[in-house]
């Protein structure tokens, strides 16, 4: 499609949106998910039920888009899969920027009807040169601009984070649940069916977009295994590039033909794929998103030499066997730390090897003085590559729900470390009896810049990923 990614670019930063077909039933959903959209906001339906209900909304409704004086930049068609095709070609003749097709019912279903729906939109967008994004999809979603796959999408901060998902439920769920941990996105694109445009298309876009630092990706399948390939490979070489498969089981691959009509991928010529082209795998959102942090918040470091630092003697053993299954290392410390640390390290209920078995030494957080200097010497300790530290949230978390500014001042003093700190740093904060209280801890975290998990497994496992991809850009791997 020629001059695509301009053609991209008006509708991923639109001035004027359409919406087609919205119905009260749904509860205008299209409508009242755009309602946070910074520029001119249009509405096409033609039954008059419906049009006072659109206009208690402020929005002003059309008969056809073709009545709508004003370039469109983006549509979200919401009609009846046997009149897509007609507005399909409406869109083509108004010149839209892309339109994305949320009406199901196509290739997905299995049915004659719904593959030959398909083929005929399809073909009627090839011709007319027009950006098809779906069918069977969520569109796009850009907080800085308020266009939104949903209405619980926040908006307004714009993040580094560019997102491909075959599937709308995990596009709006990322949204959701990234920037309640610190992950906010610059571009998110639900593709469903993708009957026209496919994950290498929108990998090109995002991959030259100067606002995307990272790409994450949900992916169920794709039609050309050799042009994806080339499209990772290029864009993994000019960002970080975070692959999450689904349908990875016989039966999860079943079930993606009834979803998005995807053609599943053996899960071990998948990971080889990605591999090869310089990508991250992913196995869930929940590891998509700690994959993201590791590289989005922790300084690029290639060594393996793991500081650990737990609070009681029973997590710094699980830390340790958490850190070296994961492929990572816990060197011993040099002489020179060893001596440092015992000039106030409180040996009592404590050890200083590595991991520091350290809560007795700061006092749970009482002692800010011997935190610092603990982060300090192991920041100075050539042994040590990358540093981890458990916050207690289960003895701590009663004394941050009294007294935030505890918590507040705990996090000034690793927010100063990580900063000063050459070494990628990562901090976890499991989930206790106070979980509220630990889940809020870790967003607060999370906006201070920092890496926080919810797990030594997760932290390892994250960390390890993100150490793998920086040797692999110096070329160590």
């Amino acid at each position: 499609m020629p001059d695509l990614q301009s053609k991209l670019a008006r509708a991923f930063r639109p001035r004027t949106v359409a919406v087609i077909g919205d119905k009260r039933a749904m509860g205008y959903l299209w409508l009242r998910s755009m309602s946070t959209f910074t520029g001119k906001l249009y509405s096409v339906q033609i039954d008059p039920d419906e049009i006072p209900g659109i206009e208690e909304l402020g929005v002003p409704n059309f008969p056809s888009l073709a009545e709508i004086p004003d370039e469109i930049d983006y549509a979200v068609c919401s009609v009846p899969r046997t009149i897509a095709p007609r507005i399909i070609a409406d869109c083509a003749a108004k010149g839209v920027g892309a339109v994305a097709l949320f009406t199901s019912g196509f290739a997905e279903t299995g049915e004659a009807e719904g593959a030959e729906l398909q083929a005929e939109i399809g073909r009627i967008a090839r011709e007319a040169g027009l950006p098809l994004i779906g069918p069977n999809c969520m569109g796009l979603y850009n907080p800085r601009l308020g266009v939104r796959q949903s209405a619980e999408q926040p908006t307004g901060e714009a993040g580094p984070v560019g997102l491909i998902s075959q599937s709308g439920t995990h596009a709006i769920n990322f949204g959701l649940n990234g920037a309640a941990q610190g992950i906010r996105v610059s571009t998110s694109i639900s593709i469903g069916n993708a009957e026209v445009l496919d994950i290498p298309d929108y990998l090109d876009y995002l991959a030259a977009d100067p606002e995307t630092q990272v790409i994450a990706i949900y992916a169920e399948g794709v039609k050309d295994g050799r042009r994806f390939f080339e499209s990772l490979r290029r864009a993994s070489k000019a960002k970080p590039v975070v692959v999450w498969k689904g349908g990875v089981t016989e039966a999860g691959a079943r079930a993606i033909a009834s979803h998005t009509a995807a053609l599943a991928t053996p899960n071990a010529v998948w990971n080889a794929v990605v591999k090869q082209a310089g990508a991250i795998t992913a196995e869930s959102m929940d590891d998509l998103i700690d994959v993201l942090k590791a590289l989005l918040f922790c300084k690029p470091g290639t060594g393996r030499g793991m500081g650990l630092m737990a609070m009681t003697g029973g997590q710094s053993v699980v830390i340790t066997d958490a850190f070296v299954r994961a492929g990572l290392e816990v060197p011993l410390l040099t002489a020179a730390s060893y001596e440092k640390l015992a000039s106030f390290f409180n040996i009592i209920g404590g050890s200083y090897r590595n991991p520091l078995d350290m809560g007795g030494t700061i006092g749970f957080g009482g002692q800010p003085q011997h935190l610092e200097r603990l982060l300090q010497i192991l920041d100075e300790d050539e042994h040590v590559d990358a540093i981890a530290i458990e916050l207690a949230s289960g003895f701590m978390a009663r004394r941050w729900q009294a007294d935030p500014a505890s918590l507040d001042s705990l996090l000034d003093l690793l927010q100063a470390h990580r900063e000063r700190s050459a070494k990628p740093f990562v901090t976890v904060l499991h989930p206790g009896h106070l979980e509220d209280v630990a889940s809020q801890a870790r967003a607060r975290v999370g906006e201070r810049g920092l890496a926080a998990f919810a797990s030594f497994e997760r932290a390892a496992a994250a960390l390890r990923r993100a150490i793998d991809y920086w040797r692999q850009q110096e070329g160590l791997d």
